[in-house]
């Protein structure tokens, strides 16, 4: 994985300094709120219903062992004793305590981690495919071409202050398992007729208030252009991009209102008088820059690891962990195992400071010391052996971090709404936390089958809600909080948004709504489909027949 060079150390070293200055006068009263505000947003540090809330970035997804023994620590001092993980690939401790800040960046500074461009109108933390390096699917690792965009975006002096928020993703698997289609930018790595990597370059998607998709600007951009490319787009955003109105300032509604033949033009135009330039990567840079995302030494295993299968057969649940929670490897002999943090009746995304630090000794032991942090708010551990499965999946199980529901039912995306956020309107955790329970017998979920479920507590859409395929969003009415359904979202290369199926279901009527939803599934579909293949195929008007039935 990459690691620091002087400039890097010294960029957050400085920060933290900075940022401790700060704090001290708002704290002195020499600043206000206001005041504090743009400087503590620049810093990941938000002021939430309850408390500070900082929010670390985790570039592309990526933590050594040593980094998840920081985050270990610094939810155990400094915070609750856990620390949650978001659909941006990040981590976020919600009760912290602003005279402490300046202490945990400088923790965090120790183990090459900041809490940078996490908040505000800025570039934010570039996010890949967890399998990134490792998935037998690959073209090539994107981890390389996310870590230079994250040092030519990391405080560019142009882009500093956006008319808002910008997400950038890249995929470098044939399958998008980074949800790509809904940000801003979003990359999928291509080869052309020659064999050379480029992109296909995507602009314009994103959730919120007004949902799109993003739409290709580009089929094929050469690697060479990456970053030349992308400044174009911002620079193009920077200028048209609207500041009148909060609600219209993110690029997709640009895209929207000129029409992709005109944004297209616009950034070409820019792009000619700047791809020629200094932007333009040398190969030795990209080659640089590769070599430290390396593959590590992996083992020559011709055979399939003795005893492996006799204990599936034996073992029925962990052939259900085996065939849920690990996923094909490039590498014969090695394996991919998801850490599920969806446990029947916790919290989507919380993980606690033991069960950080236990993680960072089976990583250490098991997956050459490396985790990934995946969107859909669970972790993995990219490399290990077969033959290591079964000591795996053992260790796993008293931490309680076993749960074999990757992709089903109860792998529920969430928000963290209403218990924290000062921004929503309804609670996000305890509905996934009822709807997880209504569904947790593992053979149904099996009979189910892969169920992307995602829950925001308000029309930001943190939670996903727009690309699940059972969507919810949580609004309020009068007082009291309801929740909106959509149907037919999907985040993968197909990407579609979802479709309000009628009139909010009340909190005490949500659970029962979404499981009229997946009977009527049950009923309706043909062999071997999916959810999202039975939606698609039938529209959403035998769901509605059941959900309104009784209306």
């Amino acid at each position: 994985m990459y690691r620091y060079d002087e400039f890097d150390q010294r960029l957050v070293d400085e920060r933290v300094a900075q940022f401790r200055d700060q704090v001290a006068r708002r704290l002195s009263g020499e600043l206000s709120e206001e005041e504090f505000r743009p400087l503590r947003l620049m810093n990941g540090l938000y002021l939430q219903l309850h408390s500070y809330m900082l929010r670390v970035a985790i570039p592309y997804g990526v933590l050594s062992a040593r980094q998840l023994r920081k985050l270990a620590r610094i939810a155990r001092v400094y915070d609750r004793g856990y620390g949650h993980f978001t659909t941006r690939q990040n981590i976020q401790f919600h009760w912290v305590r602003l005279a402490e800040l300046p202490d945990i960046l400088a923790e965090l500074a120790e183990v090459e981690m900041h809490a940078i461009q996490t908040s505000g109108n800025s570039l934010r933390n570039t996010t890949a495919d967890q399998y990134a390096g490792v998935a037998a699917d690959e073209i090539a690792d994107p981890r390389v071409y996310a870590e230079i965009i994250r040092q030519w975006s990391t405080l560019h002096p142009e882009f500093s202050f956006l008319p808002r928020k910008f997400k950038i993703a890249l995929t470098g698997g044939k399958r998008d398992r980074a949800a790509v289609k809904t940000h801003d930018v979003g990359l999928f790595v291509r080869k052309n007729a020659a064999g050379e990597i480029g992109f296909e370059v995507a602009v314009g998607g994103g959730q919120g208030r007004t949902p799109f998709i993003a739409k290709t600007v580009r089929r094929f951009l050469p690697e060479q252009h990456l970053v030349s490319y992308l400044e174009a787009i911002l620079r193009v955003y920077n200028g048209f991009g609207r500041r009148d109105n909060l609600f219209k300032a993110r690029i997709k509604i640009l895209v929207h209102e000129l029409g992709i033949e005109k944004f297209a033009a616009l950034v070409e135009a820019e792009w000619a008088a700047i791809k020629e330039g200094a932007l333009k990567l040398p190969e030795a840079e990209v080659a640089r820059i590769r070599a430290h995302f390396a593959r590590p030494a992996y083992e020559e295993i011709a055979t399939p690891p003795a005893g492996l299968e006799a204990k599936r057969r034996a073992d029925p649940a962990l052939a259900r962990w085996l065939r849920h929670n690990t996923a094909a490897h490039f590498k014969p002999g090695y394996a991919i195992a998801n850490i599920s943090l969806k446990a029947i009746g916790e919290v989507p995304g919380d993980i606690g400071a033991d069960q950080m630090e236990a993680l960072a000794d089976l990583a250490e032991r098991l997956s050459f010391g490396e985790i990934r942090v995946t969107h859909e708010q669970n972790l993995v551990l990219p490399h290990v052996k077969a033959g290591e499965l079964f000591a795996l999946w053992q260790a796993l199980v008293p931490l309680g971090l076993a749960t074999p529901n990757i992709g089903l039912a109860s792998d529920i995306i969430a928000c963290p709404g209403l218990d924290y956020c000062s921004l929503a309107n309804a609670r996000s955790i305890p509905v996934a936390q009822r709807i997880a329970e209504r569904l947790a017998d593992l053979e149904r979920q099996e009979t189910i089958g892969e169920l992307r479920i995602k829950i925001s507590g308000c029309i930001n859409a943190c939670g996903h809600h727009h690309v699940g395929h059972i969507g919810l969003l949580g609004v309020d009415k009068q007082g009291e909080e309801f929740y909106q359904m959509t149907l037919g979202g999907h985040a993968e290369e197909d990407a579609s948004l979802g479709v309000l199926v009628g009139p909010a279901f009340s909190s005490e009527g949500v659970v029962d709504a979404v499981e009229r939803v997946v009977e009527t599934y049950l009923d309706v579909r043909k062999p071997g489909e999916r959810f999202i293949d039975t939606y698609r195929r039938v529209g959403p008007q035998p769901f509605k027949d059941t959900l309104y039935a009784a209306h």
